[in-house]
């Protein structure tokens, strides 16, 4: 399927010179003269490697045909991430480099959307947060205001934060899984 350059986004998967390249950022840029353009960085799934492309923004993209899927997450073992469809039970295995940063958040029975293209797995994405515990933080100082800073912590899969200074060591906390920043006190 063709599209144009300007409505690619970070995720998308691109197919270029009969390789597929998942974006990993892509940005518009409308200089004051000239033509506007985008600049779009995508990983080639097969390899890794990184590229950085520059289209006008109405040039043609060829934009794969990917299904996406909610899959559970099982478990991790030496050949990779395993992941099990609900509905129909198959279970699928996915590489350490597809799964990348987003395996410190991966959680037994979390669902998360694997993207498929002709069966196999190219794409994760997790959902938009998690529920951590802080297993390391400094305690709070007196007299320090809610409003002050805030203060480095450790979770428990090992992701470095900042939290508010009334986070102490074993508050759970919901975190963004895509940036590891801290959102709020969990309610459970």
């Amino acid at each position: 399927m063709r599209v144009i350059a300007s409505s690619i986004r970070k995720g998308n998967i691109i197919e270029q010179d009969g390789k597929l390249y998942v974006v990993v950022s892509a940005e518009n840029i409308h200089p004051g003269k000239g033509t506007p353009v985008s600049q779009i960085e995508m990983r080639r799934i097969s390899d890794g490697v990184k590229v950085s492309e520059r289209y006008k923004t109405t040039d043609q993209v060829e934009k794969a045909t990917v299904e996406e899927r909610n899959f559970t997450y099982l478990y991790e073992d030496g050949d990779g991430f395993h992941f099990m469809n609900p509905e129909t039970y198959d279970q699928v295995q996915v590489s350490k480099d597809i799964v990348g940063d987003a395996a410190a958040y991966l959680q037994e029975n979390m669902t998360v959307k694997l993207s498929l293209h002709e069966m196999n797995p190219i794409a994760l994405q997790l959902p938009q947060r998690a529920t951590l515990e802080v297993v390391d933080t400094e305690p709070v100082t007196k007299g320090q205001t809610a409003s002050s800073s805030y203060k480095p912590a450790v979770l428990s899969n090992g992701v470095r934060t900042a939290v508010p200074p009334h986070i102490t060591t074993g508050t759970r906390i919901v975190v963004m899984t895509e940036d590891g920043s801290y959102v709020e006190r969990a309610k459970d």
